[in-house]
This record gives C-alpha cells, structure tokens and sequence, in this order.
C-alpha cells in the first residue's frame, strides 16, 4: 500500500495498513473522527459543555477542562456554521471541522481533513533523533519550531497548545511521546484509549 497517497477515512502507517484495527470510522474524514470523540451525543455537533465533557474523560482537570472548551469553541465554532449568522451557543459542526484547519501544523490532515501518511512519518523521519518511532521533549520543540509559519500566531499558538497537551497526556514513564500515541491522536482513538483507562481507574479507587 502507497504511503504517498492521502487516505480519507483512515490513519495509516506501515504497522496499521488499515488504520486503527476494529473501530468503525463511521464514514468519516480521518479529522472528522478526530473531532467526534468530543460530540458526545453524537448528534454531528460539539457544544462548550460536550467539549468541556471530553477533555475531562480524558484526564484533564477541571480549569484546563473549562478553558479549553471556551477558546476551542470560540476559535473554530464560527467557521463552521452552516450559515453567516454566529450562534452564540459556539457549536461545531463535525461535518464542516476541515474548514478550521490552521497553519504552523505538520500538514499530516490536508485541507479536505485527510490523513497524509507521508506527512505523519516525515514526524519521525525529521525529528525522531533519540528513538526512530518516538518524539523526546525537546524534538518535539524542534517539530514546533520547524513547523513555524513567520506571521501566523493564532495557528502557531493552537499548534504549541495541541502539541504541548498531547505530550502531557501521552507520554510514557521515560517523557516519550510514541509513533502509535500520536497516530492515535489523528483518528481520535488515543481519546477513547485514555477515557477507557480513567473510567477504569476511577473504578479501582
């Protein structure tokens, strides 16, 4: 299977030919599916509060909870809607989430949502230094830095906040964010993997 060829529906790389094994894309870009882990009621649309819901399923606390579905909503809400007018209740649409995508990023969605897999392993191949199929603290920096787009400081800013989060969740004992950590991140079922974790935690306290 080419890894030249952007993928709609999938997150690929050579160990996953078919993207994640078992889970149902539901017909979705591969950024789409990024997205619907925070739709909660899988209605097509993330409210403030479903956003709030999803990054507390995942770990965060309440204040990065609370911030993170104000500004994420704020941000992307409006280029989303289905019309000019804005809704004040800041809802995103799924289905229009490819509208939102930002520069200063790894370019691994393209600007349809698709999953790039040559964009995903220019990850590793680029700044993987210490371990082939890991990022360390600092080659991510690298990654951000590279990544730079001069004069965009809103894309460069919610490219450092993604990042930044994903490392904090992701990462193993040793401070290494994993190839298969970050692909998961693409497709969304990193977040299920972490709810699933913390439910079970919550169960064993």
């Amino acid at each position: 299977m080419s890894l030249d060829l952007a993928r709609a529906l999938v997150a690929i790389d050579p160990d996953h030919p078919n993207g994640t094994e078992g889970r149902d894309n539901h017909n979705m870009s591969v950024l789409q599916q990024h997205v619907s882990f925070f739709d909660r009621n899988k209605d097509g649309i993330v409210y403030p509060w479903e956003t709030y819901q999803g990054f507390r399923a995942v770990g965060c606390n309440i204040f990065l909870s609370l911030s993170a579905a104000f500004l994420i909503n704020l941000i992307l809400g409006y280029s989303t809607q289905p019309g000019w007018l804005p809704n004040p209740l800041l809802p995103i649409y799924v289905k229009n989430i490819h509208r939102c995508k930002h520069g200063s990023d790894s370019e691994t969605y393209d600007t349809e949502g698709r999953f790039e897999p040559s964009k995903f392993d220019a990850i590793f191949s680029k700044y993987a230094l210490t371990y082939p199929d890991a990022l360390t603290s600092k080659e991510l920096d690298k990654m951000l830095e590279a990544n730079r787009n001069l004069t965009d400081f809103i894309g460069r800013l919610i490219s450092l906040g993604e990042w930044r989060l994903l490392y904090s969740l992701g990462k193993d004992e040793q401070g290494l964010l994993h190839r298969e950590t970050i692909r998961g991140v693409f497709d969304g079922s990193l977040f299920e993997q972490l709810e699933k974790k913390r439910a079970s935690s919550l169960k064993k306290n």
